[in-house]
């Protein structure tokens, strides 16, 4: 799906857009897939002649040649899987904010049920995160951003990537709970758009 841009009169904003589906699921058994992938814009946004340009960046994070989200393909109650993302601000000016908004085009109990449907967790590490024996591990420092239902609308704070030309090492983790059961989830399906979007700071006095 095209990464967007928008605009605001005396605010800029910069969006980024991605599909991730989950499959039917059967039995105690759910599968969570992508059929897109993140694109940067092609146009940055600019409000005023004097204005800085607002634009973020979705780009490979630790050699992963695609940026398709949770495409492991079958996942059992209990399951986790994570998807690292790199979030760079390519803009000239600071932005106040960066938001992460999912939401499902295709509902079922696996997004609407806030306890044992899906959940997402999103956190940030000070480096870029490494694959080690299957996993993701920084060897940094990591910042908790997120956690709870995989439909959801919150600001990420403090990320490196409010400043111009500064890159955010993000994590996206799924999980299906244990709770999950097959009387619960059987032949549910859920399609979900992610967006990243950024506002420009205020103007300051000079």
């Amino acid at each position: 799906m095209s990464a967007r841009t928008a605009a605001r009169a005396h605010t800029a904003g910069a969006k980024l857009a991605a599909s991730a589906v989950v499959l039917g699921a059967a039995s105690s058994v759910a599968g969570l897939g992508t059929f897109g992938t993140f694109t940067d814009s092609t146009t940055p946004e600019v409000t005023r002649l004097d204005s800085g340009v607002v634009s973020i960046a979705l780009t490979e994070a630790a050699g992963v040649a695609t940026l398709s989200l949770f495409d492991r393909g079958v996942f059992l109650a209990g399951d986790t899987e994570s998807s690292p993302i790199d979030l760079v601000n390519d803009g000239g000016t600071a932005l106040s904010e960066l938001r992460l908004g999912s939401v499902a085009t295709v509902s079922s109990v696996l997004d609407t049920d806030l306890e044992h449907g899906l959940q997402l967790a999103v956190e940030s590490c000070s480096e870029a995160w490494a694959p080690v024996d299957g996993d993701w591990v920084c060897g940094g420092t990591t910042s908790a951003h997120y956690a709870g239902p995989i439909v959801a609308d919150v600001v990420l704070p403090e990320t490196a990537a409010l400043a111009p030309g500064s890159t955010a090492h993000l994590l996206l983790t799924a999980t299906l709970p244990s709770t999950a059961t097959g009387e619960l989830v059987e032949g549910a399906t859920s399609s979900l758009d992610f967006v990243f979007s950024a506002v420009q700071r205020d103007g300051a006095s000079r």
